[in-house]
């Protein structure tokens, strides 16, 4: 279990948040220790935010405990390292990061608080709505709010989760976490006039979609459109290409529920999910920082830097930053 950094720094921000190194939330379970960290400065030098929602490993005692092989489960549900890499990229181009803490095992930040399997639970609260989520299918599958199975383990949990469990992870964890990237988001859209969101994540390698085409190496998703600026997109690609890496677009990772509640173009945020291939930084065992690890950092440094440029054109340009969408 690693505690987050302590809070320092005083300056604020013009939605009042903390320039510097700011804690929030909690982890249930583990004393002192917070939901999150975010790093900003101010004045912002660039419009990008940084986030890492899935590289969390606050692990209570208490929750390892009641996993199913948890020396297992526990980091293949991890985005690995990420935020080790997310804390390089941030420190060497002013990028604002915010870093969850709180494991993914515990509670999934790229999911709404409704998808979720009640059976989990042993049924849903009097109170739940009677209507079927529309972010339902995620639960079903086994990886909603609270993940339930793995892919070749199976059931993730000893027992079921108590309906007030599952109340004070989303009272410490998702709520302060998603509160605190909002206020980030519009801190930064205020200074600027635009601001992107690069929701960092990484993935087990892909297969590739066609016999003799190697496989991504990197996904965009942008929800098909509606969460970025599409020339933010292509530059984005264009960069990817111009490095000779190979990147999918939304497939198989569009984006989840992080864009669909953060991003509004019309408002000149947008936002788009990257995933990594885990193989181009982690060792042979993904377990570990690997031979690639650095060359990765600078290959996300020069993406940030070349995206930053971008959306602070979106932003200089009258109403271009905020209602380019309706035109496209």
């Amino acid at each position: 279990m690693e505690p987050a950094p302590e809070t320092n720094g005083d300056s604020t921000v013009s939605s009042g948040l903390k320039a510097g190194v700011t804690t929030g939330g909690s982890v249930p379970g583990t004393p002192g220790i917070h939901a999150f960290s975010l790093s900003i400065s101010e004045p912002s030098p660039i419009p990008v935010v940084i986030a890492v929602p899935h590289a969390g490993r606050a692990y209570a005692k208490s929750l390892l405990d009641r996993m199913r092989h948890p020396a297992f489960a526990a980091p293949r549900l991890e985005d690995r390292y990420v935020d080790l890499l997310g804390n390089a990229v941030s420190a060497e181009t002013g990028a604002a990061l915010l870093v969850a803490h709180a494991p993914r095992a515990m509670l999934d930040l790229n999911r709404s608080c409704d998808d979720v399997d009640w059976e989990m639970l042993g049924g849903a609260p009097a109170d739940a709505s009677a209507g079927p989520s529309p972010f339902g299918r995620r639960a079903r599958s086994g990886l909603g709010l609270v993940p339930r199975r793995l892919p070749g383990l199976g059931e993730l949990w000893k027992r079921r989760l108590d309906h007030s469990e599952l109340q004070e992870r989303i009272a410490g964890i998702h709520v302060p976490y998603h509160a605190a990237l909002a206020d980030t988001l519009m801190a930064i859209r205020d200074r600027w006039g635009a601001v992107l969101l690069i929701d960092l994540h990484s993935m087990p390698p892909l297969a590739a979609r066609s016999p003799g085409e190697a496989a991504p190496e990197f996904v965009i998703g942008d929800r098909f459109g509606a969460s970025c600026d599409g020339g933010t997109v292509a530059s984005a690609f264009s960069y990817f290409h111009e490095a000779g890496r190979r990147v999918s677009h939304n497939r198989p990772y569009a984006g989840g529920y992080v864009l669909e509640r953060h991003a509004r173009r019309h408002e000149g945020i947008h936002c788009l999910q990257l995933e990594i291939d885990r193989t181009c930084y982690l060792d042979s065992r993904m377990a570990e920082p690997g031979p690639g690890f650095e060359a990765m950092i600078q290959l996300l440094v020069g993406l940030v830097r070349r995206l930053a440029l971008d959306v602070a054109e979106l932003g200089r340009v009258p109403g271009r930053g905020r209602w380019r969408a309706a035109a496209e």
